[in-house]
C-alpha cells in the first residue's frame, strides 16, 4: 500500500502532461530527496508503466510508497537520455538506483602522448587534467570497435610502450596492413603525426570525408564483384555511425548555460539547461513568483539578475537565451566582475546552440504544463476541503502549527503556510519555547499561538526583524490547522477567544491508531465526533499534506536545537563557572560524569570554588538531571 506521500502523488493529473518523448525521469521524496533516476524511450509510456502498473518486487513497491513527485528532462535520443542519467546518479546517487562504486560507468578513447609515435587506447577511470580523451561512449563494445575502425582506416600503432621499443622487425599488424610500422622506421614522425591528426579528427565528429572515403571503397569492392569486402566496408560504416551517435553538446568547450523562458495562465517557468565541460548535467525549473501580468522577457531578465549575481552562484563562460534581450551590457559587465572573467550573454541561433536552445524550451513547456495541472489540482483540492470542513468559500491562506521536542528537551513550534500557488515559504516560522513543562504539548501549543497573534496586533517595530515579522503575520489566516488531538484544538480555540479574533475557522488533524494515514481524522470545534474522510479525499491529502510539511519544519528546527544543546557542556552554562573553573573541575573529578557525582564538600575543595559557588553549582546539576 502507498504511504500517504505517494499517495497524495496525483499520477493521472502528471502524466497528461508528460511527453511521449525520450527522456530522463526523477523520483523524489517529500523532502525533495532524489529517490531514483531513470532513462526512457517514451517518457509517457515508461512513467505509465511506473504509476499505472506498479512493480511486482519488494524494492519497486518500496520505491513507489516514498514517491511524492516525478521530475522530467527531455532529450532529443535516447543514447543522449543514458549519458545525462549517468550524471544525475553520479551526482545525486539516489537510494534506489544500482550504485557504482567509483567513476567507472563509461569508457573513454585516451590519446597516449608520451612518445614520438602516438596510439589510441582504451579508458576507463580518472582522467588527468593536461592529456585528451574522447568521449564517453555508450558501451565498451563500441570503444573497441572505434579503435579498430582507427587501426584500419589510419594505421596507427596498437601496441605497449614495452612491446614498441623491442622490436627488431614489423609483428603481425604490420603485415595485415594495421599498422604503419613505426617501431622499426618503417614510417617517418611527420607522416605518422599526419595519420594521428586524422584520427583525432575523425574522434572530434570533424571527418565526414573518411565516412565518404569508406562508401567510395565499399562500392568498388562491390563493382570488383569482391562482395565480401564490401560487406565488411559496410559494417564499418554502420559501426562509424553508431560510434558517433552521442549527446548534441559533445561539441561543446567549457562551461556553458541554456535558458529558457515559458508562461501561461499567469505562471512563468525558466529553464536553465547545464552544460558542463562539454556534458548535460540535465535541466532545472525556476518558478518565479508575482509574475501575474510580466512577459516572457521581463521574467528573463529578472531571472538572469537575481540567478548571476547571487555570492554563491557559479557562473559559466557563456550564457546562451532562447530569446533576445535589450540593454544586456550593464548586466554582463556586472555578472563578469563578479565571476573575474569576461562572461558571453546572448542567443543560441544556429548549430549546436540552437539545437541546445530547442531542448530547453520543450523542457519550459513540460514544466509550465506540470506547474498548470499542480495548480489546478490543489485548486479542486481547496475546494473538496471547504466542502469537507464547511466552509463558506476555499481558504486563500491556510496556517499550520506543530510542536516537536524529544522527551520534553528542546522544544520547538513550527508554523507553515499555504496558498492557492502551494506552500509559501517565506512566511514559514520557528519558535523556541520556554517556560513550559517539558513535554506539556498543549502548554507549547498555547505560547506559540499567543506569539503568533500577537504579532498580528503589533505595529511597526524598532527594528527590521520586528518589522518582518508584523508583515508576515498582520493577515490572519482563513484556516488555522492544528497538527494534533481535541486537546491542541481546545488551545487554539482559546487563544482565539482571548485575543478576541473571528471569521478564522480551526481545525486540528488527529492521527488514527498506529499513527497509520489512512486512519487520519479531522477534528472542528463545536462537533463531538471525529469527522472521517474517505482515503482518497482530497481534501484528506491536502491536509495531510500540509500537517507532514509542518511536522518535518518543526523536526528540523528540534533536532537543530538539540543538536546544538547535546555539543554545549553542561558546564557551560553555570554561573559563575568561566573557562579556567571549567577545566579545573573537568581535571580534578576526570570530566563531566564525575562532576555531576560530586558532592557540594568534594566541589569546595576545588581552588577557585567557594562553598556558596560549590551549592550552585551543584543544585544547577541537579536541576539539570
Amino acid at each position: 500500500m502507498l504511504d500517504d506521500a505517494a499517495a497524495r502523488f496525483d499520477a493521472g493529473a502528471f502524466l497528461k502532461t508528460v511527453p511521449g518523448r525520450a527522456g530522463v525521469y526523477r523520483m523524489v521524496d517529500r523532502h525533495q530527496r532524489v529517490l531514483y533516476v531513470g532513462k526512457a524511450r517514451n517518457l509517457r509510456r515508461r512513467l505509465s508503466s511506473w504509476l499505472r502498473g506498479g512493480s511486482r518486487d519488494e524494492k519497486g513497491r518500496a520505491l513507489l510508497a516514498r514517491t511524492a513527485a516525478v521530475e522530467v528532462t527531455v532529450t532529443h535520443t535516447e543514447t543522449e537520455a543514458l549519458l545525462l542519467e549517468n550524471n544525475l546518479i553520479k551526482e545525486h546517487r539516489p537510494r534506489y538506483n544500482i550504485i557504482l562504486r567509483d567513476d567507472k560507468s563509461y569508457p573513454w578513447i585516451h590519446l597516449a602522448e608520451n612518445t614520438s609515435f602516438p596510439r589510441f587506447v582504451f579508458h576507463r577511470g580518472a582522467r588527468r587534467a593536461a592529456e585528451r580523451y574522447f568521449g564517453p561512449y555508450s558501451n565498451a563494445g563500441a570503444v573497441r570497435q572505434t579503435i579498430a575502425l582507427i587501426h584500419k582506416l589510419f594505421r596507427v600503432r596498437q601496441c605497449t610502450d614495452a612491446f614498441f621499443r623491442n622490436r627488431s622487425r614489423p609483428c603481425l599488424q604490420y603485415q595485415i596492413d594495421r599498422c604503419s610500422g613505426p617501431c622499426v622506421g618503417l614510417v617517418d614522425r611527420a607522416d605518422y603525426a599526419e595519420d594521428v591528426r586524422h584520427a583525432t579528427m575523425f574522434l572530434e565528429g570533424r571527418s565526414e570525408a573518411m565516412i565518404d572515403e569508406l562508401v567510395e571503397r565499399m562500392e568498388t569492392a562491390s563493382r570488383r564483384l569482391d562482395f565480401e569486402l564490401a560487406a565488411r566496408y559496410r559494417d564499418q560504416i554502420s559501426g562509424l555511425r553508431r560510434v558517433q551517435e552521442r549527446q548534441y553538446v559533445d561539441g561543446a568547450k567549457g562551461d556553458i548555460d541554456v535558458i529558457a523562458v515559458c508562461r501561461g495562465e499567469g505562471v512563468g517557468v525558466v529553464q536553465v539547461l547545464e552544460i558542463r565541460n562539454g556534458h548535460n548535467l540535465g535541466s532545472h525549473t525556476r518558478i518565479p513568483r508575482n509574475a501575474q501580468g510580466a512577459t516572457e522577457e521581463d521574467i528573463l531578465e529578472a531571472f538572469l539578475a537575481q540567478h548571476y549575481l547571487s555570492d554563491d552562484r557559479t557562473v559559466p563562460r557563456r550564457i546562451v537565451l532562447d530569446r533576445p534581450l535589450e540593454g544586456l551590457e550593464p548586466l554582463v559587465e556586472a555578472v563578469s566582475r563578479r565571476s573575474g572573467r569576461r562572461v558571453s550573454i546572448g542567443m543560441g541561433r544556429r548549430g549546436h546552440r540552437a539545437r541546445w536552445v530547442e531542448m530547453a524550451r520543450e523542457n519550459a513547456d513540460v514544466a509550465l504544463a506540470q506547474r498548470l495541472a499542480d495548480r489546478s489540482t490543489l485548486h479542486d483540492r481547496l475546494a473538496a476541503l471547504a466542502r469537507a470542513l464547511e466552509l463558506p468559500e476555499p481558504p486563500a491562506r491556510i496556517e499550520c502549527f506543530d510542536v516537536s521536542h524529544t522527551d520534553g528537551e528542546a522544544t520547538v513550534a513550527a508554523c507553515v503556510v499555504f496558498g492557492p500557488e502551494g506552500p509559501i515559504k517565506s512566511d514559514y516560522r520557528r519558535f523556541n519555547i520556554r517556560g513550559v513543562t517539558p513535554g506539556d504539548d498543549y502548554a507549547a501549543m498555547h505560547q506559540v499561538l499567543t506569539r503568533r497573534f500577537a504579532s498580528a496586533g503589533k505595529g511597526a517595530g524598532k527594528d527590521e526583524d520586528e518589522n518582518e515579522e508584523a508583515a508576515v503575520f498582520a493577515r490572519l489566516p482563513d484556516l488555522l490547522l492544528i497538527d494534533g488531538g481535541r486537546g491542541q484544538l481546545d488551545r487554539a480555540v482559546e487563544v482565539l477567544g482571548e485575543f478576541a479574533l473571528t471569521g478564522v475557522e480551526t481545525a486540528a488533524i488527529a492521527k488514527g491508531p498506529g499513527r497509520k494515514p489512512d486512519f487520519d481524522s479531522v477534528l472542528r470545534p463545536g462537533r463531538a465526533s471525529a469527522l472521517r474522510l474517505r482515503q482518497d479525499s482530497p481534501a484528506l491529502h491536502l491536509v495531510q499534506q500540509i500537517r507532514d510539511e509542518a511536522h518535518r519544519f518543526a523536526i528540523t528546527g528540534h533536532r537543530s536545537q538539540r543538536n546544538r544543546r547535546r555539543r554545549t557542556s553542561t558546564l557551560e552554562s553555570l554561573p559563575g563557572v568561566g573557562p579556567v573553573l571549567r577545566q579545573r573541575l573537568l581535571s580534578e573529578f576526570g570530566g563531566l560524569p564525575g562532576v555531576k557525582r560530586a558532592g557540594v564538600e568534594d566541589l569546595a575543595r576545588v581552588r577557585g570554588i567557594s562553598r556558596r559557588l560549590a551549592r550552585s553549582v551543584y543544585e544547577r546539576l541537579r536541576e539539570e538531571e
